[in-house]
């Protein structure tokens, strides 16, 4: 019961933004009782219940706080479940099926719940107005001859339109599939020249009537085993934690026809579910909604999978599962025209300054919580990952991934988004999860993926070696991509291997002094490369290179394949002069291998070959390189971007 604990205590140091949000995709932290909807019609009514206007709301603004029941936010996958206040059209209009209404009507159920609200002590004003108005039996009369529900030549709701697309009407774009505009959800504005605020899902008076009056029909106490006290217990647990139409559940005891229970217990059907798992009322409602707000605020999601990282006490954390670039910002992370080591330096410097500023907010003590969610039917969700850090350990340890697997990362212009991505530091999980098994990855694999990295950032376990031997072999693939693809695969391939290999002490920046056959012939490569894409570039030639054709079989068998690629570069020295620089670099790195049998020998290279390829190819880019004379700095031509 940990992570209900912790949810809990979020939730209380949150008070201040209970019903706030910044955008529309994020759910708001929800006062209890109460859950979202997406609403598509908005019904305004006097202080009378007179009806007075209809729209048809816009998606951007159809978010919609609504009180709730437990049945109705967490056990309405059939049956009848109605919403206290607003819910969908066979629930308020009482002559649904008059305009031809498809599904079963639950006017009366809904009635009969928003008529004992409003004869307690706890009645609202805004619920007796919209009780007087749904009593009258018009709401879908009203919204027809509104024009806002379309009604045919008989005088029913039109499945679809088939007139002119031009004038079709705006409430059959806000369905698809089996849906259709009798299925509309309703939410209602009360205007009372008293009262300031007409709109009940944004009446905080109204929020805390509807709590009074459900907590008031709670009877039954027990032990609460997440608090330690009798507190009045919890029926049936929230659902939509990972998004509006999420069904599944963390808690959930329901088989009561089977064999689960027999025999486990001494008391009826309904106190089962507390000696199972007795959980307050109040603290799971607090609980669930606590972490459906940090899920659609700071949650990473793919598909059915959702990993969350918070602060208990309310502070902004940074994201775990965030590159670099996220966490500091692309102004901090460009890589600019200075060496690599600098870069590389400025970029330390600079994360332990933003590391320093999330711990002066937090403090050391304060407790961070990651948490992984998936669900492998629509029904049953299992948390697949969790941990409880302090403040310090979490942020250190962020520090030590972001610091170990930084790269100079170029991931090109992709034609996809229509930027171009530069920058220093460490790679996103579901970058690597692309880079290790392509960009179409399958969700279960690129899940498992995600999953299996975590502990390598958050508890500082080693990277699979299955994950970078994956991708090592990906980014020698270079003919099978296109370039924006693998230039992010390679960089990505270099980060990987430096982390894996931590205690080589790999540089981001070229390390002349490396004398290691793979780096070495890394280096050859890279300068091949170089040397045909500047005469190609000089002639107006657009192709891929020898170097890069080449270069899973180079991976594989390093010498043959160095001999091909070597004579093949005979044309391109005479193009350019005799190429004296290139050639004379090419044996500067050949005179390295010592033993030279480390040359002749035809052995597959290991991934550091790719280090010694980038750290070369970047030195000899015509904006940084301080070994390119100046005659080379002209005309030398940025071939692999």
């Amino acid at each position: 019961m940990s992570w209900i604990q912790k949810l809990y205590e979020t939730y209380e140091n949150c008070q201040s933004v209970i019903g706030k949000v910044a955008s529309e995709r994020e759910v708001p932290l929800l006062p209890i009782c109460h859950t979202t909807n997406k609403a598509q019609i908005e019904i305004v009514i006097d202080h009378q219940g007179n009806f007075k206007r209809a729209r048809v709301v816009p998606k951007d603004d159809a978010r919609t706080i609504i009180p709730c029941t437990e049945k109705s936010s967490g056990g309405r996958t059939s049956g009848e479940a109605p919403h206290p206040l607003s819910d969908k059209l066979q629930y308020v209009a009482k002559d649904y099926k008059d305009y031809g209404g498809d599904k079963k009507p639950y006017f009366k159920s809904y009635i009969s719940n928003l008529e004992a609200w409003c004869k307690s002590k706890s009645s609202h004003p805004k619920a007796k107005v919209v009780l007087n108005y749904v009593n009258k039996g018009t709401v879908a009369k009203d919204l027809i001859d509104e024009k806002i529900l379309i009604a045919g030549d008989d005088g029913k709701l039109l499945k679809k339109w088939e007139g002119d697309r031009k004038a079709k009407p705006i409430i059959f774009a806000l369905f698809q599939n089996e849906a259709w505009q009798a299925d509309a959800f309703i939410r209602w504005e009360v205007e009372n020249p008293n009262d300031h605020c007409s709109k009940t899902w944004e009446d905080e008076t109204l929020w805390k009537s509807w709590i009074d009056y459900y907590s008031g029909t709670k009877k039954e106490k027990s032990l609460c085993y997440v608090t330690g006290k009798e507190l009045f217990m919890a029926d049936l647990h929230p659902a939509k934690l990972r998004n509006d139409g999420d069904k599944a559940k963390l808690i959930s005891s329901n088989d009561w026809d089977g064999f689960t229970f027999r025999g486990r217990f001494t008391d009826t059907k309904k106190h089962n579910t507390y000696q199972t798992c007795g959980v307050g009322f109040e603290v799971t409602q607090k609980a669930h909604g606590t972490l459906r707000w940090l899920i659609s605020r700071q949650g990473y999601r793919n598909g059915d999978q959702a990993i969350v990282a918070w602060s208990t006490s309310g502070t902004d954390i940074p994201d775990p599962f965030a590159d670099s670039l996220a966490i500091l910002g692309e102004d901090n992370l460009k890589s600019d025209d200075s060496d690599n080591v600098s870069v590389a330096q400025n970029l330390a410097i600079k994360l332990r300054q933003k590391i320093a500023g999330y711990k002066a907010d937090l403090g050391d003590t304060s407790s961070v919580v990651v948490m992984g969610l998936d669900s492998a039917t629509q029904g049953r969700m299992a948390i697949t990952f969790y941990r409880e850090l302090t403040g310090s350990e979490f942020l250190e340890r962020l520090e030590k991934w972001h610091d170990t697997c930084a790269w100079v990362h170029d991931y090109g212009y992709n034609p996809e988004t229509k930027k171009r991505i530069k920058f220093v530091g460490a790679p996103a999980p579901k970058d690597i999860a692309e880079a290790a098994y392509g960009s179409k990855v399958d969700d279960k694999l690129k899940k498992s993926t995600v999953e299996r990295l975590l502990p390598c950032i958050i508890d500082g376990q080693q990277i699979p070696r299955d994950i970078v031997v994956s991708t090592v072999r990906r980014a020698c693939n270079r003919a099978g991509m296109e370039g924006w693809e693998w230039n992010k695969t390679l960089c990505i391939a270099c980060a990987l291997y430096k982390k894996f290999n931590e205690k080589e002490g790999y540089s981001m920046a070229l390390d002349p002094d490396r004398k290691t056959r793979d780096y070495l012939y890394g280096r050859l490569l890279a300068i091949a490369d170089r040397l045909e894409g500047h005469a190609l570039y000089n002639s107006g030639e657009k192709r891929d290179t020898n170097a890069a054709r080449y270069m899973q079989q180079f991976a594989d068998r390093p010498n043959k394949t160095w001999r091909q690629i070597y004579l093949s570069l005979s044309p391109y020295m005479s193009r350019l002069g005799g190429a004296k620089y290139y050639k004379d670099m090419m044996d500067e790195v050949m005179c390295k291998f010592d033993p030279i049998e480390d040359f002749t020998s035809d052995r597959p290279l290991s991934g550091e070959f790719l280090l010694g390829y980038h750290c070369q190819r970047e030195a000899l880019r015509p904006k940084g390189s301080s070994n390119t004379n100046e005659s080379e700095q002209e005309t030398l031509s940025e071939t692999d971007q």
